[in-house]
């Protein structure tokens, strides 16, 4: 260690983000005092983010297997077969903090981010999704978020050149002082060579590649691992800055080299930057890694150890390339404008190797480095179960109509329209279904295969009851899926939480694990990559419990796929599920009365894959003219957005006698779908007496508006106009 390095204190200590323990672990791990950029590299390795030491004791219990899995958790990105020699290549991964300082460049990277774990592994990006979480609309800070981070993935990913075919965005006041931003992106491959992380082979070279390093993001992972307390602002350094262009230019240089046979192994320098990099490479293939930093490509002068190894400066990459191939590969790289570098070699040792201007700044055994990491059984308490909303004992001044209006104006229904407009979401010419339904559809190259994919949660659920809440965001991505025709293959999940050591949080987390791990299996829909992001909060106030599940399906023809509009006057409407009204933590509750409270609705997984199975073979066999899944809202706000998205209304039945009518229109009971028959009703009905499943007329479509027995008739125009009116309004653009 130089007299130039910062002596190690228990100050700087807790500034790496270590606890007490924790520093201890490392002393009793090397036997002496680590050196400044030993810190640096054990605070990298060792936080939240990186080692999942809060959560990885509970994810072991989630399903990850299946037949057509590749690869599930553990590399940069999921794999599954899609047939025909084809693999779909996907994750889910957050930029929370990061787009709350910064919202522009937190959200771009965020992208940024993603689609490198995508191609890191051999796959072309074929399409973006993103969740999308902002605080109460009235909070001064929320205009500005959406409008930065809006355009930051917009920006990213159009010039990068992915589609952003889908995604959610939802407002609550308990996000107003931490956002979320999801970034999901998935990528095709062929089945056969998908590249791996793990390092093999002595000696051989380990190649630094892609964009210079700077001092932006230095302390990213960290930062990402902490609650935010006053001064967020001053962190905004620890923020990356992203630049799509040298991406893109990355994405080729990649699929070339890698085409070539020149890869070994690969890892893209994400979060932790160099280090997390070189150490997983290493460590997965039992081999120790030596950097030599005076050949690392800096783009400013000056830069110490430290900060080279925690730099987290974007579209960079690391790789061991093949014996012989190193001029080859680096000639490929030249001819793509991007740096090429030797920076080190795979040896035997087992060990973390660090030299820079001639001296060793961290030698440190690399399988402990990962292996050795915390790993906490934190305490835990069980969420306070809550009854259900009795229905007859609400106050209810609002008519069926005027609370339907308001629902489709307000922030967390209203069209989101004025967001994914900003987005390219036809670019590549593969789009089959944009955004604004269920689910995205995008053709697997020229067809007729499609991928179907999707991202939902109901965070006010999975707070109120987390094993049932998720259940229910496994279960609504499956429906999403289902509702176009594909076939549900496996998920991703973004799991944003708050603080886990506090224990009420840390049931949240044990809970929505569990819910979510029941709902993986029980529809055969396992889970292959993910992402955790904790310390959601803001001077002690966290976010509402939030596991993002981003699904992805099949679907054999894309011309066979379902759509939600209408499609004519005169067709029979059917609704697929029971309904008894349940309204507890249902959005009319919360919007119409001003009430968070009761149960969330029961998800009954044998009846979600029974009536799935049963209206995807509905979709193949061309029995159906349109499918909407029911959700947030009920089915009064799912037969709207069919009659928008077609300008054709519909008069509709009568509540069941002795049901109150708002619990009937606006309850969310689950595994419940709309769909439209034009000449097969008698058919349709038969088959669902046949399987068991409870089919009920809902409606006829017809006419331009929406009419409802006993209540004023709804003009589909002017509740179009509603819906579309007030994203655009609030952020300023006018309608």
């Amino acid at each position: 260690m130089t007299s130039l390095e910062p002596k190690i204190t228990p100050q700087l200590v807790a500034d790496h983000g270590l606890k007490p323990d924790e520093y201890e672990r490392i002393l009793t791990l090397i036997g002496r005092e680590p050196s400044f950029t030993e810190l640096g590299i054990f605070s990298a390795m060792w936080n939240e983010h990186c080692s999942y030491k809060s959560s990885r004791l509970h994810l072991k219990g989630l399903p990850t297997k299946a037949p057509w899995v590749i690869q599930g958790p553990g590399e940069n990105a999921g794999v599954i077969d899609i047939g025909d020699g084809q693999a779909a290549v996907f994750k889910m991964e957050s930029h929370n903090h990061p787009s709350y300082i910064e919202p522009y460049q937190g959200a771009g990277t965020g992208v940024g981010g993603i689609l490198r774990d995508v191609f890191t592994m051999g796959a072309r990006p074929i399409a973006a999704l993103n969740a999308l979480r902002f605080g109460d609309p009235k909070h001064p800070r929320t205009r500005h978020l959406v409008a930065g981070v809006v355009a930051g993935i917009g920006g990213y990913g159009n010039s990068f050149g992915v589609p952003t075919v889908g995604g959610l965005v939802g407002f609550h006041t308990r996000y107003d002082g931490n956002c979320l931003v999801n970034a999901m992106a998935v990528g095709l491959a062929d089945a056969d060579k998908i590249f791996y992380a793990k390092a093999t082979g002595v000696g051989l070279p380990v190649v630094y590649l892609g964009s210079k390093t700077g001092r932006d993001g230095i302390h990213g992972a960290t930062m990402a691992s902490a609650e935010f307390g006053e001064g967020a602002e001053e962190k905004r350094p620890t923020v990356q800055v992203g630049d799509p262009f040298a991406e893109k230019l990355l994405l080729e240089a990649c699929l070339e080299i890698m085409e070539a046979g020149c890869v070994v192994a690969i890892q893209d320098m994400g979060a932790a930057g160099l280090t997390c990099s070189a150490v997983e490479m290493g460590a997965k293939g039992d081999l120790g890694i030596e950097l030599d930093l005076d050949k690392l490509p800096c783009r400013e002068a000056g830069m110490s150890a430290y900060e080279m190894m925690l730099s987290e400066s974007q579209e960079r990459m690391l790789m061991v390339i093949a014996p012989g191939k190193e001029a080859q590969a680096e000639a490929i790289f030249r001819k793509w404008g991007l740096d090429f570098a030797i920076v080190g070699r795979t040896t035997d040792t087992l060990r973390f190797v660090v030299k820079h201007k001639g001296e060793v700044k961290a030698d440190l055994p690399i399988k402990e480095l990962g292996d050795e990491a915390p790993l906490y059984d934190r305490p835990w308490v069980e969420t306070p179960k809550q009854q259900n909303v009795d229905p007859a004992s609400l106050e209810i001044s609002a008519t069926v109509p005027g609370a339907l209006e308001r629902l489709l104006g307000s922030p967390d229904f209203a069209s989101k329209r004025w967001i994914w407009e900003q987005y390219d979401h036809l670019i590549l010419n593969n789009t089959v279904q944009r955004p604004g339904g269920d689910a995205a559809v995008v053709r697997v190259e020229d067809g007729p295969k499609g991928l179907v994919m999707a991202c939902d949660v109901t965070p006010r659920y999975c707070e109120a009851d987390p094993f049932e809440g998720g259940k229910q965001a496994v279960a609504e991505v499956w429906r999403n899926i289902t509702a176009v025709g594909g076939k549900p293959l496996a998920l991703t999940d973004n799991l944003n939480f708050g603080n886990p050591e506090r224990p009420e949080i840390m049931g949240q987390l044990v809970g929505c694990l569990r819910g979510i791990g029941a709902a993986a299996l029980a529809l055969d829909f396992p889970v292959v990559s993910g992402n955790v992001s904790l310390y959601n909060e803001t001077n002690g106030r966290a976010i509402l419990p939030t596991p993002t599940i981003g699904g992805v399906g099949v679907v054999a023809d894309v011309a066979k796929t379902a759509t939600l509009a209408f499609k004519d006057d005169g067709e029979t409407i059917l609704v697929i599920g029971a309904t008894t009204g349940w309204l507890g933590q249902s959005a009319f509750l919360s919007e119409i009365l001003d009430r968070e409270d009761g149960a969330p609705p029961p998800v009954d997984l044998a009846l979600e894959r029974k009536h799935g199975d049963f209206v995807r073979t509905l979709i193949e066999e061309g029995l159906v003219t349109a499918v909407h899944d029911v959700s947030d809202g009920g089915l009064l706000v799912a037969v709207a957005e069919m009659a928008m998205a077609s300008g054709i209304g519909a008069t509709l039945v009568a509540p069941p006698a002795g049901m109150v009518p708002h619990a009937f229109w606006f309850g969310e009971d689950q595994a419940r779908y709309i769909v439209t028959v034009a000449h097969a009703k008698a058919l349709v009905l038969k088959r669902a007496e046949t399987a068991g499943i409870t089919v009920a007329k809902l409606g006829v479509t017809g006419s331009d508006r929406l009419n409802i027995p006993g209540e004023r008739p709804i003009i589909v125009d002017a509740l179009r106009e509603r819906h579309e009116a007030w994203l655009p309004i609030y952020m300023g653009a006018g309608f």
